[in-house]
């Protein structure tokens, strides 16, 4: 699949610079003059509830630079067909990107969504790296997601903390379920853990797809005798897998795997990006690609 997206999104770039005369001068020896755009990218969703975390991230990244024009796009395929039958239109990377070339801007910064620099990232780093073969930009960057660096992860630990439910009492569990990946970013998520039991020994990451699995997480919880814990997604958007594999009514849910331990659960349906803590993150992070632009 990611094989195939790459060579969709390879074919969408040639065509679009065959096609247009965005490069400096249109080809004619005339230098552009220089127009910063902003590209959003998340990997997407088709619940409307989520919504309200993107419109979260888009008020945070205008108000922090009102004077840039600000695009979206999503990678998935799968979130952009399902919007396509709502009558709404979301772009790809690389159609988004076709379009801002279109619009005559020079220098692009392309900001990952994501919450850790998994096999989407590096979709992504593919189609920078294509756009800038073919010089359809004088400028195009990349921005870091969510997790990328110690400093993230230590600014990732105290948004965490900021963000637990105030009722929360002594000896109850705080359990983040991340997505997981099988890709190797994938150790950012034991990693967090780790740092964040430095300062709570009681809070837990876990993954519906990746390592840690429930199971382990349920296994921590029962050797502690934890009798009650606090559900919370570690994902940009609280969205199909937060209302359905973790907070959802199924057997296979975490809310019913814990609970038939014996764990009494609260799911909290907010996403990541609906807190103004991790918001900040991402908005940090692009100060990087605009700094190539001065």
């Amino acid at each position: 699949m990611q094989r195939k997206r790459s060579i969709v999104g390879i074919v969408v770039v040639m065509s679009c610079f065959l096609a247009s005369n965005c490069l400096a001068g249109g080809g004619h020896g005339h230098t552009l003059p220089q127009k910063v755009g902003i590209l959003l990218v998340a990997f997407g969703s088709s619940e409307a509830s989520a919504q309200i975390s993107f419109e979260n991230i888009d008020k945070a990244v205008k108000a922090a630079y009102p004077n840039i024009p600000v695009r979206w796009a999503y990678t998935s395929d799968i979130i952009r067909a399902k919007l396509a039958k709502q009558g709404k239109q979301l772009d790809s990377p690389e159609v988004a990107l076709a379009k801002m070339q279109n619009e005559k801007f020079t220098h692009v910064a392309l900001q990952s969504l994501h919450t850790i620099g998994g096999a989407e990232y590096h979709d992504l780093r593919r189609t920078v790296t294509g756009f800038k073969a073919m010089g359809a930009f004088q400028k195009i960057v990349l921005g870091y997601p969510l997790l990328a660096t110690q400093e993230d992860m230590q600014a990732s630990v105290e948004a965490v903390l900021k963000t637990i439910p105030k009722e929360r009492q002594p000896g109850e569990a705080v359990v983040l379920m991340a997505h997981g990946t099988h890709h190797p970013s994938n150790a950012f998520y034991p990693a967090l853990m780790f740092q964040l039991q430095l300062r709570d020994p009681n809070i837990f990451v876990g993954t519906v797809e990746g390592y840690p699995e429930v199971g382990l997480i349920k296994e921590m919880l029962l050797k502690k005798k934890i009798k009650k814990a606090y559900l919370m997604p570690f994902m940009s958007v609280a969205g199909d897998h937060a209302k359905n594999d973790m907070a959802g009514d199924e057997n296979d849910s975490w809310k019913s795997i814990l609970s038939d331990a014996g764990i009494q659960c609260i799911p909290v349906m907010k996403g990541t990006a609906e807190y103004d803590s991790f918001v900040a993150i991402w908005v940090k992070h692009l100060e990087g690609p605009l700094a190539h632009f001065k």
